[in-house]
């Protein structure tokens, strides 16, 4: 399972969703107009009338915005008849202001209609790459529950450098792929996309977990790196910190290669250890760069109950208003008996809560359980 954030079209109000809200310009109307027939001669508020189309644009689409100003113009003309003023310049200018007014705010209404239905194109055009790019996890692989979740730092966005993905080899083992990017916007997610490509490409064909690390990082580097000149590869780098697991089917371990990133956290009944490898290699896209030709795999114990959590640093980073990191380590081990999914469920609401809605990185959390087989 993978938990994404929902792009949702937030639309102008409505009157079938807010229909208090009508009430009141009607309500503005009426009492201006009982109260201008009923006051002396020389106290007119019949301009104030021209609140009741300004207010519904606020909430309401072009035709209850043109309703409201038809019947503001109606009033006024009716406070014309009544105090006999109809026929005087004054009143006739009123009414030419109210009908300009209102006209004005029909067609603000259809132009900010006209850019959300653009908007609401464009984010349905977002959730559909983000399918493709990002996809959902599988719920079962093998012996193992997974569950996915991402977070972007753009509250509109559903696109970002973070990035996960899962295979099935042959040898019966899952292999998994969690890393993060490289800067921002539309860099890294080409980066992503190339990284997360060459990946599903080969990490059901590659023989070992080293193999495969080695042909990302080539993968990576090559991509990036072919159509710039030798100044631009030095001062401009592109690269991205992983981890490459491999977790057998029948053998109660994980394998993993850390690539400049977070290490792992095994949830192990109610303790919870950081899987650190004994040396970090270098991110993809850098390890050639810097003459690396092979990478160390690190094995550690993974057994039936226990659950593997990979994340990346838009989580351990997420600061509060205080300026304190949001504390994993300390807030996972509650939530040891949840089923993947709802324990990523919980980690994003106590994660919102701790940023109070807002990220300054993307953030992705993969969280895996293993299964008696």
């Amino acid at each position: 399972m993978t938990m994404r954030p929902r792009l949702v079209f937030r639309g102008s109000w409505r009157p079938g969703h807010a229909p208090v809200l009508v009430v009141i310009p009607l309500a503005l109307i009426v009492t201006v107009c009982v109260v201008d027939v009923l006051a002396p001669p020389d106290i007119h508020l019949g301009p104030l009338l021209v609140a009741a189309p300004a207010i519904t644009v606020a909430f309401a689409g072009a035709r209850l915005t043109a309703l409201m100003g038809v019947l503001a113009v109606a009033a006024q003309v009716l406070i014309g008849i009544l105090r006999g003023t109809l026929a005087t310049a004054n009143v006739q200018t009123q009414i030419a202001a109210l009908f300009a007014v209102s006209a004005v705010c029909v067609a603000a209404c259809v132009v900010r209609d006209r850019h959300e239905r653009q908007l609401h194109r464009v984010r349905s055009v977002a959730a559909a790459a983000q399918s493709v790019l990002l996809r959902p996890l599988p719920t079962h692989a093998g012996g193992l529950h997974i569950a996915g979740l991402y977070l972007p730092a753009v509250e509109e966005a559903a696109l970002g450098g973070d990035l996960y993905a899962v295979a099935r080899t042959a040898d019966h083992s899952t292999r998994l792929l969690i890393g993060d990017v490289r800067g921002n916007g539309l860099a890294a997610i080409n980066n992503a996309a190339l990284l997360l490509g060459a990946f599903r490409a080969a990490a059901h064909r590659q023989a070992t977990l080293p193999r495969l690390a080695v042909h990302l990082d080539a993968a990576f580097r090559w991509d990036t790196s072919q159509w710039r000149s030798g100044a631009e590869q030095d001062t401009d780098e592109d690269f991205a910190t992983a981890v490459l697991l491999d977790i057998p089917d029948h053998d109660p371990v994980v394998h993993l290669i850390t690539c400049g990133h977070p290490p792992p956290l095994v949830l192990q009944k109610d303790r919870l250890t950081p899987l650190v490898p004994e040396a970090s290699h270098l991110p993809i896209g850098l390890g050639g760069a810097f003459g690396v030709v092979g990478y160390d795999v690190q094995t550690f114990p993974f057994e039936v109950g226990d659950l593997l959590l990979l994340y990346t640093d838009g989580v351990v980073e997420a600061r509060d208003r205080g300026g304190l990191f949001y504390p994993l380590a300390e807030r996972v081990p509650q939530w040891a008996k949840e089923d993947p999914g709802e324990l990523l469920r919980l980690l994003r609401d106590d994660l919102l809560a701790h940023v109070q809605d807002h990220l300054d990185d993307d953030a992705a959390v993969v969280a895996i359980r293993r299964l008696a087989i």
